[in-house]
């Protein structure tokens, strides 16, 4: 499958074995979605499970959060990650507010999916990468896949979480894992990480993540497009690093970081996002307080430029294999 597919087989199987998940948002319906996650849903489970919203990102999430306090597990889309700021007040003062305000009376299991990133020459607000938005909201969980395999097994997994997830989707690997400019080859990954998928229900634990590439020489802590990004750069370069697949940003798997860093004596975090404030601080942070003594040289940060996403050369913005391969040199040669 493609991630595509295996998202749109998630939503399959979660509303076949429980009919509380309803699936809505803007075009979700008759159109099946902007990207067709949800293509088919409407005709297979009926216009009241799977419907068409208005253009209002807040009245979309507002109103997950009334029924999920009524029972139902909502798993809506935000067309675009972009689009989501009409609706952060909804998922930060009330979705992320909701078990604690009421004492646990309340709980709000809804799934927010949002296309995140850049690629597809959507320019500046069709492209952003807004994971620390939601990675600082106390209460949030925060998932970005890197395949399809993970994509289906995190997504069951956040539609049957207790409490709200952010889920979002890098739109460069909906079809493919894309590493390069437009004309590159799509990475050869391995069969099983680039689109074999189970059938039926299965889920991936939140808060585990993976070692993609098991190597020596450095650690590279990374999540979603950059993965592949991660693995072109080594397989170009010969550097023997290991590559760490954070796949959920909160609950943050520091464990296996740390025993990664500890192993190669050196760290670079790689994210698209802007730098300054970047998830990637975080991890800095973290590995340096708690590996300090087992770095060899400064935790370095590899991301996109602090500047508003640009409509042209998006593909100079964000980091490729190139920039990945130079700081890894620069590191390696402290």
């Amino acid at each position: 499958m493609s991630m595509v597919e295996a998202i749109r087989d998630a939503h399959g199987v979660a509303m076949e074995r429980d009919e509380s998940v309803v699936v809505f948002g803007e075009d979700v319906g008759f159109f099946g979605g902007v990207f067709r996650c949800t293509q088919g849903l409407q005709e297979r489970f009926g216009s009241h499970r799977c419907f068409d919203t208005p253009i209002s990102e807040s009245g979309i999430v507002g109103a997950a959060i009334g029924m999920a306090a009524n029972g139902l597990r909502p798993c809506v889309e935000i067309q675009f990650a972009d689009y989501m700021y009409p609706a952060y007040d909804q998922i930060v003062s009330e979705a992320a507010r909701l078990r604690h305000r009421s004492a646990g009376d309340f709980t709000a299991p809804i799934t927010i999916r949002m296309p995140t990133g850049g690629g597809i020459f959507g320019g500046q607000t069709h492209s952003q990468s807004p994971e620390a938005l939601f990675t600082h909201v106390a209460g949030l969980t925060t998932i970005v896949p890197s395949n399809p395999y993970d994509a289906k097994g995190l997504l069951l997994s956040a539609i049957e979480s207790p409490d709200p997830v952010v889920f979002l989707e890098p739109k460069r690997l909906y079809h493919g894992a894309f590493a390069g400019r437009p004309d590159d080859r799509v990475i050869p990954w391995n069969e099983h990480e680039l689109g074999e998928v189970p059938d039926g229900h299965y889920t991936v634990p939140i808060g585990k993540a993976a070692v993609r590439r098991e190597g020596a020489d450095l650690t590279v802590v990374t999540y979603g497009t950059m993965v592949h990004v991660a693995a072109t750069a080594m397989d170009e370069s010969g550097i023997d690093g290991e590559i760490i697949d954070l796949r959920t940003l909160v609950p943050f798997d520091i464990d296996l970081v740390l025993a990664s860093v500890r192993k190669t004596g050196r760290c670079i975090v790689l994210h698209e996002a802007t730098k300054t404030s970047g998830f990637g601080a975080e991890v800095a942070a973290l590995v340096q307080a708690k590996a300090f003594f087992s770095l060899e040289a400064p935790v370095r940060r590899v991301t996109g430029w602090d500047t508003p996403y640009p409509h042209a050369q998006e593909w100079d913005y964000f980091p490729g294999p190139d920039r990945l391969v130079r700081a890894m040199a620069e590191t390696l040669a402290i």
